[in-house]
């Protein structure tokens, strides 16, 4: 296999965590004229007007689920309506993963047009990372593109799937197949929603901060292995860093290339391997951050049966995982075969040809390839499906 992009390592990252207390942290996607700030704090929720600078017309739907409507909704609907500007309708979708899909996705647009909105009005998504993404797709497409601003109340989302305009729904044949690349106004991460975050959500989505640290930052990685013990526990000095770091390198992926065309697809570390993971196990069995743990385990294996990495990193990636309780390989009872096929129609295919992100080189460095022989990626499923 063939193809290979080598993928630049991240600023230097800072040299200590930013205090709890201090005032509200902001990051910036810089997009030209469609640029927007990530606000990052505690109690935003309660500073309405940060969210209403971004409602440019007088209405706004509120799209939240279940599980996360009980605890936040009317915080949020205060938010959007205290000054009495902006009308808000609520829908309140079914949680989980498994109903991330068009049928449930109409039920939006089925609010928004009984509600009579217009293009003028914005898409508001509260919850994790299935309401950011549907809610998204649903802002691009109805009536062509309306407004959207995202709420996330999930460490998966905070960090990463509310940054950065992906969007869209699952298909039976893989996982985001039907989506668009569609642009918040803005993102509000208000921390104090991860004190109602269940722990095997809150370490599902500290995968996706550990991603980060493999790739492209080094001394954060190496901050993780010191204090990941203090994001379990919810320390909210350590995760207001944790989160600002975070984004600050999704925001300077997305900004060099925010349509995946190159340099993004790095972002997908352990991700072609974990989207094969929940499309075999069934969209809801493994959380998606469970399957990335597990996936970027297999990513650092296979890249050490290349000679890429030393033994060294693949026993870090594996021990920082651990730490979390999370997953180090796939459920028991996956063939080298389903994971094959299923990895056939990954949205990182080119020209038939499969490419994953692997490691290679010191700490923080990693390539989008295709560059290696299948008879390794063979071996490689083959330790871990027997495993």
């Amino acid at each position: 296999m063939q193809g290979t992009l080598q993928v630049a390592a991240a600023a230097a990252a800072p040299a200590a965590p930013v205090a709890a207390e201090q005032e509200m942290q902001v990051v910036e996607v810089d997009l030209g004229d469609r640029t927007y700030p990530i606000y990052i704090g505690s109690g935003l929720l309660q500073q309405g007007e940060l969210l209403r600078k971004h409602i440019p017309g007088k209405t706004a739907l509120i799209v939240t689920n279940e599980t996360i409507a009980p605890l936040y909704l009317e915080r949020c609907l205060d938010a959007v309506t205290e000054d009495g500007r902006v009308r808000a309708e609520v829908v309140v979708l079914p949680d989980g993963e498994q109903h991330k899909s068009l049928e449930v996705l109409a039920k939006v647009w089925d609010k928004a047009l009984e509600a009579r909105l217009n293009r003028d009005t914005t898409l508001v998504a509260l919850g994790g990372g299935v309401v950011g993404d549907m809610t998204g797709f649903a802002a691009a497409a109805y009536q062509r593109g309306v407004h959207f601003i995202q709420v996330p109340t999930t460490v998966m989302a905070q960090v990463d799937s509310s940054v950065g305009g992906k969007t869209g729904v699952n298909h039976p044949l893989g996982k985001n197949m039907i989506g668009a690349f569609y642009q918040p106004l803005c993102v509000l991460i208000d921390i104090e929603t991860l004190r109602t975050l269940p722990d095997r959500e809150l370490a599902s989505g500290i995968s996706e901060i550990i991603k980060y640290g493999l790739i492209r930052d080094a001394p954060f990685f190496e901050w993780l292995e010191r204090n990941v013990d203090k994001l379990l526990q919810r320390d909210p000095e350590a995760f207001t860093y944790a989160i600002q770091r975070s984004c600050i390198n999704k925001a300077e992926v997305v900004a060099a290339d925010e349509k995946e065309g190159g340099v993004r697809a790095s972002l997908n570390l352990g991700h072609t391997y974990g989207h094969a993971i929940e499309t075999a196990s069934g969209y809801g069995t493994w959380l998606h951050g469970e399957a990335v743990a597990a996936g970027m385990v297999m990513a650092a294996d296979m890249s050490h049966r290349l000679g890429w990495i030393d033994a060294s990193l693949l026993q870090r990636t594996r021990a920082l995982v651990e730490m979390c309780k999370l997953p180090t390989g796939p459920p028991k009872g996956m063939s080298p075969q389903q994971f094959l096929d299923l990895m056939a129609v990954d949205k990182k295919v080119l020209d038939g040809q499969l490419r994953l992100v692997l490691l290679k080189g010191p700490l923080g460095n990693c390539m989008i390839t295709s560059d290696f022989p299948l008879a390794t990626l063979k071996e490689n499923l083959d330790s871990f499906c027997q495993a």
